[in-house]
């Protein structure tokens, strides 16, 4: 699952303006906090703590108009706790952006 480049960086971009080092300290910040949310929603077993995790994602992603992180965080939300192939979608989500 590539992430989309053109509105999550754009997001960025925006917030930023013509200052590079805050472009990346926010890319990097964002980076960090999914990477966290992902973590919680890994260790996630009962319908309580997978929601509340899987919320905060949809949160992040909104906040930066990640569409298919969004996407990914609702799938999260209908799914039973633990479910591996959401959380490895998101996983590969963050490992293309952190890549790019």
């Amino acid at each position: 699952m590539a992430y989309e480049a053109g509105a999550l960086d754009a997001t960025l971009a925006a917030a930023a303006g013509e200052d590079p080092a805050l472009f990346s300290e926010l890319r990097q910040a964002f980076i960090e906090s999914l990477s966290s949310q992902i973590d919680l929603l890994r260790r996630s077993r009962c319908d309580g703590n997978w929601q509340i995790a899987a919320l905060r994602l949809k949160g992040l992603a909104a906040s930066f108009h990640a569409d298919s992180l969004i996407d990914m965080a609702e799938e999260a939300l209908d799914a039973a706790p633990g479910e591996p192939g959401v959380v490895r979608r998101m996983q590969a989500f963050l490992d293309d952006f952190s890549q790019a």
